[in-house]
């Protein structure tokens, strides 16, 4: 397991970014919060196996149809314990 932080820069908010991250943690298994920051951009921890959170920070480097992620910071982070992914405000 392993966790990281993710910024996703781009036009990300107003477009249901958190609402689909949270649906795409739970296809994938991965545990974690979404939050929009006060600068545009979505925080976002999450833990899970190497694959599936690989998977899941591809799937946020596209995020859903109508965002546009022009790039997205990414940290390791020391294992976090969730009880499952959401939102956060």
């Amino acid at each position: 397991m392993k966790s990281v932080q993710l910024t996703v820069h781009g036009i990300v908010q107003g477009v249901f970014f958190r609402k689909y991250t949270v649906e795409k943690a739970f296809e994938l298994g991965v545990v974690g919060t979404v939050r929009n920051n006060e600068d545009s951009t979505v925080g976002i921890e999450a833990t899970g196996d190497e694959k599936n959170l690989a998977a899941f920070i591809a799937w946020c480097h596209r995020g859903p149809a109508r965002a546009k992620v022009n790039h997205v910071d990414i940290h390791e982070l020391p294992k976090k314990n969730f009880p499952d992914f959401r939102v956060v405000r």
